[in-house]
C-alpha cells in the first residue's frame, strides 16, 4: 500500500488553503497514493479565538470538508484532513481530524484528546483548554489491509494513547502536526520514531512548515516511519510538499514478533508518593 504525507504552509483563509491542498492531493494520487494525510490545521491555521470565530465554519454541511470529500471520490482515495477547528456550544472548538473514504463519504472523526496547558518561565502562561476543548475517545478506523490509529501533534507525547490504539489493531499511526521550530528540533523525530518503535506500528506525521501569516513558524520535517523504528521517507525541509511511501503489514507482524512488547505487558500498582 502506497501512502502520502502532505507537507503544507496553511494561512487564514479557508479557500486559500483549499486550493494550496488540491494539486498536492492530485500528485499524490497520480504517484498511486491510495491514502493521504494533511496536517493539523490544514484549512485554516490560527493564532488567536477571534481568528477563530471569524472564519471556523459549522461542521455541518462544512464548505471546505464538502470539496474534501469531492476530491476524496475524484482521485479514488481516502484523504486525512488532519485537522480543523469545528465551533461547539460551549463557545470552544474541537480541533478535528476527519477521514473521507475513495467514495467521498466521511468515514471517521476523531477529536484531538491532549491539550497544551503550560506555564514556560519568562513566557505568557498558554492555555489550549480555554480555546479548544478535549476530545474523550480514541478512534481507530479500517484503511485496506491496515487499521488506522487517530492523534493529532502533541497526543505524540502521551504513549499510553498510542498503546490503547496499538491495542485496538492500529498498525498504522496518524500523527498530523504544527511543531514549532525548537520542539521540532528537539524533539519531532525522536518521539515519532518511539511511538513506532513501542507499538511495532508505521507511523505517518505530516507537517505544517515555514512562516505563516499568523506569524507563527513551524518546523515542517513530514515522515513515515516504519515498524522498526527507521525513517523510510523524510521532507528534509519545511516547505509544502508531498511525501511517500509503501508500506506492508507483514512489516508490522515481523517487529511484534520479533519484539513482543504488546503483548508482554502487565497492569502494575503505582509507588505511593513521596512525603516529606
Amino acid at each position: 500500500m502506497k501512502i502520502a504525507a502532505i507537507q503544507m504552509q496553511s494561512g487564514l483563509d479557508p479557500d486559500a488553503n483549499l486550493a494550496a491542498l488540491e494539486p498536492l492531493l492530485a500528485e499524490a494520487a497520480e504517484a498511486g497514493a491510495s491514502y493521504a494525510l494533511t496536517p493539523e490545521v490544514t484549512l485554516i491555521f490560527p493564532e488567536s479565538r477571534d481568528q477563530l470565530r471569524s472564519v471556523a465554519a459549522p461542521f455541518e454541511n462544512h464548505p471546505q470538508l464538502a470539496q474534501v470529500g469531492v476530491l476524496a471520490r475524484q482521485h479514488g482515495m481516502h484523504v486525512h484532513i488532519g485537522s480543523l477547528p469545528i465551533p461547539l456550544d460551549d463557545g470552544r472548538f474541537a480541533n478535528r481530524s476527519v477521514l473521507f473514504g475513495p467514495d467521498g463519504a466521511m468515514v471517521a472523526q476523531y477529536d484531538k484528546i491532549h491539550l497544551f496547558d503550560a506555564d514556560i518561565a519568562g513566557l505568557n502562561a498558554y492555555r489550549e483548554s480555554a480555546t479548544y476543548k478535549g476530545g474523550e475517545r480514541a478512534v481507530t478506523a479500517p484503511l485496506g489491509d491496515f487499521t488506522l490509529g487517530f492523534s493529532i501533534c502533541y497526543d505524540m507525547r502521551f504513549p499510553r494513547l498510542y498503546n490503547a490504539l496499538a491495542n485496538a489493531g492500529a498498525n498504522l499511526l496518524a500523527v498530523p502536526a504544527a511543531f514549532t521550530v525548537p520542539t521540532g528540533q528537539a524533539h519531532w523525530h525522536v518521539l515519532l520514531r518511539a511511538r513506532a518503535i513501542e507499538t511495532g506500528s508505521y507511523v505517518i506525521a505530516a507537517a505544517q512548515g515555514g512562516q505563516h501569516a499568523n506569524g507563527r513558524a513551524t518546523y515542517g520535517h513530514s515522515l513515515i516511519i516504519d515498524p522498526w523504528g527507521k525513517i523510510v521517507a523524510e521532507l528534509d525541509h519545511d516547505r509544502p510538499g508531498v511525501l511517500l511511501a509503501d508500506i506492508d503489514p507483514a512489516m508490522v507482524a515481523e517487529a511484534r514478533h520479533r519484539v513482543p512488547a504488546l503483548a508482554n505487558a502487565r497492569d502494575f500498582a503505582a509507588p505511593e508518593p513521596l512525603r516529606g
